[in-house]
């Protein structure tokens, strides 16, 4: 049977289990997941779909029901699309606010559960469509790096500054390209939204901001002061929540016969002035301090801080909460440069990809085998969903054991203050970790140490405790699908 038809079949089944076609008010994926957002979540059928060959797991956080896949997640998204059929945006407020009911609308953990639960829903649809494309490039910054140390390259040369510029454009003009996915998520015009990512990064201001006689400048008597918004996450978020607002009241207000030509440009103006006069540079400034207050605490205690993020941010995956970390890290990149969070992070990833291959090179089930070592190779690019759900949380041993190795490496991690340049990071994402317009130096082997034994940690633990193909009698993949 082609794998086309098993996509086709699968989609199938899961929109029959999720209540149909007339139960979803939209759809997104991510790398490795299916985020529903129902009318009616009790009419999903979670056992139902956990049981389907090809689903890893059900899980519900930020009002989305998502149903993990793995590395197949696109061709399965295409195959419900085809059945379904494209998903507006017009009405995407409407359609992707979680529903609260009476009771938990009046409480105060209500409110904050429901507004939480917006925001992670916001960060996921903004980041998700770049997030693979931000981890490539940042290989790719990591290599040019280590040309450089080995002078293979030199910063002068033609080479350089092609490969510099594809790895660095993503950065420059994110402004321009979150403005395009946020605005797609939260119903206001996607192309608007990009423009004034366009305007935050346009030559002359990048140019003026850069310079303390020119960065104090007034308009229209208004007195404001120009910041870089190259790299920056939160204020074209804010101005892709407003047009949404703006756009309503413009063609509300403005005749139809004219509304297509003067409602983009109005509300590009309008929202340009508000994030350049008004609240950019506040925001930019509390984007700053977000960046030192995390600095401040590693540097209170980096070891403690390694351990606990090791320990809880895998946890924090299988919720689907890691989302609200995403966009610390892009703007700690962004802002200083460096983040010594996604080395953190980095560690949890070969944690559970070390766990999942100690279940590949102990058991002697063929099927579980395919399925460890294949989890095992994601989880060491990034990608740890597979591990999580194939393998490591089926058998909870596994888990803890793999949690415990990742308490050890981010121990090991602050004490060494490996640091990371991009975003990206495991085995895959080495380079992430060598140091810019430097090369190779102590913090690349610092890498090499952390990460590797931690691999290490969670191989010995789960081949000497955390794992035997006795378990399987109990918990066996075979009967899960």
């Amino acid at each position: 049977m082609k794998k086309t038809t098993n996509y086709q079949q699968l989609a199938q089944a899961i929109l029959k289990n999720i209540g149909g076609k007339e139960n979803i008010n939209n759809l997104i994926h991510c790398i490795t997941r299916l985020r529903f957002y129902l009318k009616d979540e009790s009419l999903a059928n979670d056992e139902a779909i956990k049981q389907l060959s090809g689903v890893i797991n059900v899980q519900k956080a930020g009002g989305q029901y998502q149903v993990v896949i793995g590395q197949a997640v696109t061709e399965v998204y295409d195959a419900v699309i085809a059945l379904t059929g494209p998903f507006e945006n017009d009405s995407a407020e409407q359609k992707t606010q979680p529903v609260q009911d009476d009771h938990e609308s009046k409480s105060m953990i209500g409110t904050v559960k429901y507004f939480f639960s917006q925001l992670i829903g916001v960060m996921t649809g903004a980041m998700i469509p770049v997030i693979g494309l931000l981890a490539g490039t940042g290989i790719l910054k990591g290599i040019l790096a280590a040309c450089l140390g080995f002078r293979l390259l030199t910063i002068n040369s033609g080479s350089y500054l092609i490969l510099n510029s594809i790895g660095d454009a993503i950065f420059f003009f994110l402004p321009i390209i979150l403005g395009f996915t946020a605005a797609k998520k939260l119903g206001s015009n996607p192309v608007n939204i990009a423009v004034v990512g366009a305007v935050l990064t346009y030559p002359n201001i990048i140019k003026a901001a850069s310079q303390v006689a020119t960065a104090h400048i007034s308009f229209f008597g208004i007195p404001t002061t120009l910041v870089s918004y190259t790299a920056s996450v939160f204020p074209i978020i804010i101005a892709a929540w407003l047009g949404k607002y703006i756009e309503h009241f413009l063609n509300r207000v403005i005749p139809s016969y004219i509304r297509s030509i003067f409602v983009p440009i109005l509300e590009v103006l309008i929202l340009s002035l508000i994030i350049l006069v008004g609240i950019g540079p506040v925001i930019t400034l509390l984007s700053k301090g977000l960046a030192d207050l995390f600095i401040t605490i590693y540097n209170f205690n980096p070891a403690l801080s390694g351990l606990v993020i090791g320990l809880f941010y895998q946890t924090m995956v299988i919720f689907g909460l890691h989302w609200g970390l995403i966009p610390i890290v892009i703007n700690d990149i962004a802002t200083n440069g460096h983040s010594y969070l996604n080395a953190i992070l980095s560690i949890t990833m070969v944690a559970q990809g070390g766990a999942a291959l100690a279940v590949f090179l102990k058991t002697k089930n063929k099927h579980l085998k395919e399925i460890s070592l294949a989890a095992a190779i994601s989880a060491f690019c990034g990608v740890t969903e597979p591990a999580l759900y194939g393998v490591n949380l089926k058998y909870k041993r596994v888990f803890i054991t793999a949690s415990i190795a990742s308490g050890v490496g981010g121990l090991i991690t602050g004490l060494l203050h490996v640091n990371n340049y991009a975003l990206s990071g495991s085995l895959i994402g080495f380079s992430a970790f060598i140091t810019p317009n430097v090369g190779i130096n102590q913090n690349f082997y610092n890498y090499l140490i952390s990460h590797y034994s931690t691999l290490l940690i969670a191989l010995i633990l789960t081949l000497l405790w955390g794992y035997s193909d006795r378990y399987l009698k109990a918990n066996t993949i075979e009967g899960s699908k």
